[in-house]
């Protein structure tokens, strides 16, 4: 029982990561219909924000030896507005076009940003150290909490929490919901379009700075493509959750976390090697049974 306990925490922590990062997806599909594939660099850019440009394989911390009243606004307000920069410079000309070119201009934003990051900080991985001091467990008889785990699971609970009340219950949330369910109406009743694109590109980049922190936290290593894997299963979840759901990106998260953690748990040790293959086999499974996702969006469905 306590063993079963253990995992079901780590798969929530693992799941809270690809929840964070399915909601910023998720939220720019929701508006735009937009497959942003560079959301995993902004993620990179946010871990980056944290050291000091160099080739050593051990990072110097610049931003993240701050207190961390100071440090996460900091990251948060970076991410932030480089997503604006790309929405401003990338999307906001190429608005009007269809799904494909915009596809197509995000993976384009995506390397972009790579090769820039590997310009600046070098192609060797390096070795970070981001709160270590969270790393202690927290003793409750036989069952061992680990203090990172669990304040990942309590900031990701927090900020659905937020992104919940902000979406229902302020002026500019309910524009971002009505923008999703028709954007040009949207328009033609007022809605400022582009404030609320920028907004939902702004809130998305400080979804992912947040993911860059306590990702590095848990892993400790950072490379140009750092974000790169965890965006791919960010999106995945999007798929899982249902195009253009919200809350189908949180279950949808949280259920590759709850795949991927019990897979590694009850393999046998010579099929583990293939987790990701079973893992990406019961997604394939789910869009069988659910082509359009487990929570399809109205919304959606009626612009198809």
């Amino acid at each position: 029982m306590i063993d079963t306990i253990q995992h079901v925490i780590d798969a929530l922590s693992v799941g809270s990561l690809y929840a964070l990062v399915a909601l910023g997806i998720g939220l720019l599909f929701g508006i735009l219909r937009l497959v942003n594939f560079a959301h995993g660099d902004f993620i990179t850019a946010g871990a980056y924000a944290l050291i000091v440009p160099s080739t050593d394989v051990t990072a110097r911390l610049f931003i993240g030896s701050w207190a961390p009243v100071l440090m996460i606004p900091t990251v948060c307000a970076v991410v932030a507005v480089l997503a604006l920069l790309t929405e401003w410079s990338i999307y906001r000309p190429l608005r009007t076009a269809n799904a494909l070119t915009l596809m197509i201009a995000s993976f384009s934003v995506s390397y972009l940003l790579q090769n820039v990051m590997l310009l600046v900080y070098g192609s060797r991985g390096k070795s970070v150290d981001l709160w270590s001091s969270l790393d202690r467990q927290i003793a409750l008889g036989s069952l061992r909490l680990p203090v990172l785990q669990l304040i990942t699971i309590a900031v990701t609970l927090s900020l659905m929490a937020v992104l919940t009340l902000f979406l229902k219950y302020t002026r500019y949330g309910v524009q971002m919901r009505a923008a999703a369910v028709d954007f040009r109406m949207a328009q033609y009743l007022g809605v400022r379009g582009n404030a609320v694109i920028a907004l939902a590109f702004g809130i998305s980049g400080v979804l992912a700075a947040v993911v860059s922190m306590l990702f590095l936290a848990h892993s400790g290593a950072l490379s140009p493509t750092f974000g790169v894997g965890i965006g791919l299963l960010g999106f995945v979840a999007v798929v899982i959750g249902g195009l253009g759901s919200l809350v189908g990106a949180v279950i949808g998260g949280f259920l590759l976390g709850f795949i991927e953690t019990f897979l590694q748990v009850y393999l046998p040790a010579d099929l583990r090697s293939f987790q990701d293959a079973f893992a990406y086999g019961a997604v394939i499974l789910i869009l069988l049974i659910r082509p359009m996702g487990l929570i399809r969006s109205r919304a959606l469905v009626e612009r198809v």
